[in-house]
């Protein structure tokens, strides 16, 4: 069983998760003979060699980084190297950085014996200003077919990249919505012994579905987060047999009628936003690893929390897109500097259950001035349907003036906010947790707010105090 703590990347970050996957010990690795590849475009690639003693679902982890690469910088966003598994094209490495970044990546179903990988520097989808990539600390761990992971990763998709002639075209995970990390979820299936698998992207942007000030609001990020892929399995393992699904154009679950490699579907990214489909025809391939879990009462966003590169990533990518207001405004709705935001997740429940007449909001006020800053931009451009209703973790964010920290902050609010006609709605508030600011590099700074308690938001008593400095 694979014990993963991807947190330690930010080790003494408080707001950040230990994500594991519960179980026995964890897979050995194996280590690459060649511990530094480097690879030039236009020169011949690389083949290096590694031993698995058992079969299984085999997973490489590496650190991959791109001279001259910079995801914030057109015609130079990314080095993509391709890569193949004895002799057969697994994946792309999509390389957004000139410094190292950890990354993981599926081989697939691999039988006991002596393997080989290649690695070529794709030239044809790479950009133009970009020259060399850089692989280092190479590990290949493989799940055995006995390990109780293995039928999570067995079942995992292949996604291939977005391939829309108004949005980049071929080639355009390169530079924009590049699906970057992945995860899965186990739950209980309706038939007893039986449980459903489903497999989440996070991909660095989507350029179509929510408006990105409301997606900073609802959502507390610009990235793209999406659930992909999701299967029955049956006690033995196996599985039922038209059960797999995924999550197709407008976010409609379509029954997979497509193509499986061995046991792992075949899907694509296929919208504006990200959604899914079964037919595959981009020629870009991301065999991403699924192998880490989300743990109980944490957001999506724990992921990035885990991969922290990732803020930079999707910040890198609305500056260049044009998609940020320049110079921020928190007295307007847009999009300003990702580094002027406090980032956090609230935990509520609506009474009754399932309400959404009303959400709640976060207001900040800072040390020696009345400005109310809120995470809705309510009265500055923003939307009550920009409050959060959802009753599970939700992140958000609230912009504040350029250069703010923590100790800059005088009092965080919670805010009951009606949407439409008030029905009365009683909102019960137990914890807000993450609150971070991301630092000069738009990496995430240490957390600093960790509250847990009780309180209730009525329209008699609309507004709660859960932080004062």
């Amino acid at each position: 069983m694979l014990m993963r703590r991807l947190a330690a990347a930010l080790a003494g970050a408080a707001f950040v998760p230990a994500l594991l996957a519960t179980g026995a010990a964890p897979a050995a690795a194996a280590s690459i003979g060649h511990a530094h590849i480097t690879l030039v475009r236009g020169a011949a690639g690389n083949t290096v060699t590694f031993t698995t003693t058992r079969t299984g679902e085999s997973l490489l982890d590496l650190s991959a980084a791109a001279p001259g690469a910079d995801w914030g910088k057109a015609g130079a966003e990314s080095a993509v190297v391709s890569m193949s598994v004895d002799g057969k094209y697994q994946s792309d490495i999509v390389i957004p950085s000139a410094h190292p970044i950890a990354r993981e990546f599926a081989l697939g179903g691999l039988a006991a014996g002596r393997h080989t990988l290649t690695f070529s520097f794709a030239g044809d989808r790479t950009p133009a200003g970009v020259r060399r990539a850089v692989l280092t600390d190479l590990h290949v761990r493989t799940v055995p077919t006995d390990d109780p992971d293995y039928e999570f990763l067995r079942f995992a998709p292949v996604i291939y990249g977005r391939n829309l002639a108004d949005y980049g075209g071929q080639y355009a995970s390169s530079f924009t919505d590049a699906p970057l990390v992945a995860w899965h979820e186990s739950a209980p299936a309706a038939t007893p012994g039986h449980k459903v698998l489903t497999y989440s992207v996070i991909w660095s942007n989507e350029d179509g579905g929510t408006n990105t000030p409301a997606l900073m609001a609802r959502w507390g990020r610009t990235t793209d987060i999406e659930w992909v892929y999701s299967v029955e399995i049956d006690a033995n393992g196996n599985r039922v047999p038209g059960s797999d699904t995924y999550q197709g154009a407008s976010h409609v679950t379509q029954h997979f009628a497509g193509t499986y490699e061995g046991d792992h579907a075949l899907i694509e990214t296929c919208t504006s936003n990200n959604n899914i489909c079964d037919n595959v025809t981009d020629p870009m391939r991301f065999a991403l690893s699924y192998d880490e879990t989300l743990p109980a009462d944490h957001p999506r966003e724990s992921i990035m929390d885990a991969h922290p590169w990732t803020y930079q990533v999707t910040a890198e990518e609305m500056v260049r897109e044009g998609k940020i207001e320049n110079p921020g405004d928190p007295a307007t709705a847009e999009v300003g500097d990702e580094r002027n935001y406090l980032f956090l997740t609230v935990k509520k429940d609506q009474l009754p259950v399932g309400d959404t007449t009303s959400g709640v909001s976060v207001e900040v006020t800072l040390k020696g001035s009345p400005t109310v800053y809120r995470s809705d931009h309510l009265g500055t451009g923003g939307d009550p349907t920009w409050s959060l209703t959802r009753d599970v973790p939700a992140s958000s964010t609230v912009e504040l003036p350029a250069g703010t920290t923590a100790d800059d902050i005088a009092t965080i609010k919670l805010v009951r906010v009606p949407i439409g006609v008030d029905a009365g709605t009683t909102i019960h508030t137990t914890s807000v947790t993450r609150g971070f600011f991301l630092g000069s590099d738009y990496l995430p700074q240490d957390g600093f707010l960790d509250w847990h308690g009780s309180v209730d938001l009525t329209p008699s008593n609309p507004t709660a105090t859960i932080y004062t400095s």
